[in-house]
């Protein structure tokens, strides 16, 4: 119907219908996939074909409109075979065009180096024009290395131009994102195709060496004939075996000339040298006795290597010519070893008997070294200052950092637990002080006392902690040489003076007589004799035969 309707009608606007009778609306699709390649689709007859075919008919009669007729004449040329339309992404699937160039790196902040040359491989997909670079991997470089350029397009000046592969060629640079890479060289493919595209390709040339890595580069190993010495036989043999010399070293980088005694220790096993130094008794100085720890020191440098910074960096074995040996101390001459002098003035019975049995042309010389002796103070203990005891002022003057003196363990393990209490009055002119009363208690573990008042109603004064737990000297003692109170001074009507306040014993617990029956022969009798007589407890047979002593009667008379 739509063939009757549009014959002999232009292909015009107004004279086109639409076909009824077409039932498949979908837009037709020219393009399909075959073994993973895109390849055109070709019609297929069955349904739908004549909706097929109606399109192909308006296609060809657009291109009779767009398209001018050629005038045919009376010859006939054979028709060319139609052309297969194969896509670009097609005929271009998986061809690269390869190139390998470098770029230049700076380097700022080093005095070594100004750049370094980084190569790289760039390629360019034909499939999409899209670019990728990657920098080979070197191992140990510490610098991140591999993909540098994801595959992308690349643009080409401010334009918004891309870069072609009709503008690549070896011996050109190309400038992205700011850096210069230099094209150098390409593979055989990029190569011939370029060729085949009519492109002439430049002579190829080489990367320049990095110098960062050619300083890097080490030397070829020199091999050097090893000595015939055995070295193993020597340290078996010579083993634990050690040269002693005594020393003098006259110490001359200070203000004041100073000589300060050594010990240079020369162990055979392995020809090393050691220097002590021997630190006096209160000499001010630290505690490292090592001035020079165990090592071979050269005796001889090769004349090549005059110039060596020995001040700042060590000697190689390569630049000594010869080390110290035992020839080289020889008692009563001086030795310089590290630019210090050091006079030789003994040594110890097996330095000797090894010189005497290996280097007999070689004489030992002791010299007499004078002892120094220094001025002799007389140690003083100062005066109480008055902070704490006598017993923490010596402290002070015995360690710099002064401990807490010893107290008598055994004793406070013998006694804890056991006090002394006396009933005491105050002695005081003031009548208000007559009503007063105490509790003296001495603590027998480590000699304190500690005087608590009790209270009495409607005294007006009151009661508590009168003196905390501590030991009270005697009166007239000095604090250099302190007394202090014992068990044998409180007797029953005795005066006890507890710095300056006076107070009378008027009473005791039983547990006093007790205990100091138990020490009778340290316990004056008149004090027995006095508790005994307040506590109302008359003396056994025994109390009284231990009274009667001769220490007694003299004390009587």
């Amino acid at each position: 119907m739509t063939d009757d309707l549009c014959h002999g009608l232009p292909f015009l606007p107004g004279n086109t219908f639409r076909d009824i009778t077409k039932s498949a609306h979908h837009r037709p699709q020219t393009l399909t996939y075959k073994n993973g390649y895109i390849v055109p689709k070709r019609p297929s007859v069955g349904i739908g074909q004549a909706s097929l075919i109606s399109d192909q008919r308006i296609l060809s009669e657009i291109n009779e409109l767009t398209v001018p007729t050629v005038a045919r004449t009376h010859e006939q040329y054979p028709a060319s075979p139609p052309t297969v339309f194969v896509p670009g992404h097609v005929a271009f699937d998986k061809k690269v065009l390869r190139f390998f160039g470098y770029f230049h790196q700076e380097v700022q902040q080093s005095p070594q180096e100004q750049y370094r040359v980084r190569p790289v491989i760039i390629s360019y997909y034909l499939e999409d024009d899209s670019f990728c670079m990657i920098e080979p991997e070197v191992m140990n470089s510490g610098i991140p290395q591999g993909k540098l350029l994801k595959r992308q397009r690349l643009p080409k000046g401010k334009q918004g131009d891309f870069y072609h592969w009709k503008e690549l060629n070896v011996g050109i640079d190309i400038s992205v994102f700011g850096v210069t890479y230099r094209l150098t060289s390409c593979d055989r493919f990029t190569q011939e195709f370029l060729l085949s595209e009519g492109i002439l390709l430049n002579e190829p040339e080489e990367i320049p060496p990095d110098p960062y890595t050619e300083r890097r580069n080490k030397p070829q190993r020199a091999y050097v004939t090893p000595s015939d010495f055995d070295s193993l036989r020597q340290f078996l043999t010579m083993d634990r075996k050690v040269l002693r010399f005594y020393a003098l070293w006259e110490h001359a980088d200070t203000i004041h000339t100073e000589t300060r005694p050594v010990v240079v220790q020369f162990y055979l096993a392995d020809d090393s040298l050691e220097i002590r130094e021997t630190h006096e008794h209160n000499s001010g100085r630290d505690p490292y006795p090592v001035l020079l720890h165990r090592q071979k020191v050269p005796k001889t440098i090769k004349p090549d290597a005059d110039p060596f910074p020995s001040c700042v960096l060590e000697v190689s074995p390569k630049e000594v010519q010869e080390y110290y040996s035992p020839r080289d101390f020889i008692v009563g001459e001086p030795v310089s070893i590290m630019g210090r002098e050091f006079l030789l003035y003994d040594c110890d019975e097996y330095t000797r008997n090894f010189y005497q049995e290996n280097l007999s042309d070689i004489t030992l010389r002791p010299l007499q070294i004078q002892p120094r002796q220094g001025p002799d103070f007389k140690r003083e203990i100062p005066p109480y200052n008055g902070f704490g005891s006598p017993e923490d002022t010596v402290q002070n003057c015995i360690s710099l950092i002064p401990e807490p003196p010893k107290k008598d363990l055994l004793k406070m393990l013998e006694k804890d637990g056991k006090v002394l209490r006396y009933t005491a009055k105050l002695d005081s002119v003031n009548p208000d002080d007559s009503g007063r009363r105490f509790i003296m208690s001495y603590f027998l573990s480590n000699d304190m006392m500690s005087i608590f008042e009790t209270n009495m109603r409607n005294s007006g004064i009151i009661g508590g902690k009168f003196l905390e737990k501590t030991r009270v000297h005697k009166p007239g003692s000095t604090p250099e040489n302190p007394q202090y109170y014992s068990p044998a001074d409180f007797a029953i009507g005795s005066t006890v003076e507890v710095f300056k306040w006076r107070f009378v014993l008027i009473d005791a617990d039983l547990f006093v007589l007790k205990y100091l029956e138990t020490l009778a022969d340290e316990i004056p009798a008149q004090t027995l004799d006095s508790l005994r007589k307040c506590l109302g407890q008359e003396p056994t047979k025994a109390q009284t035969t231990a009274d009667d002593t001769p220490e007694t009667s003299g004390g009587a008379v």
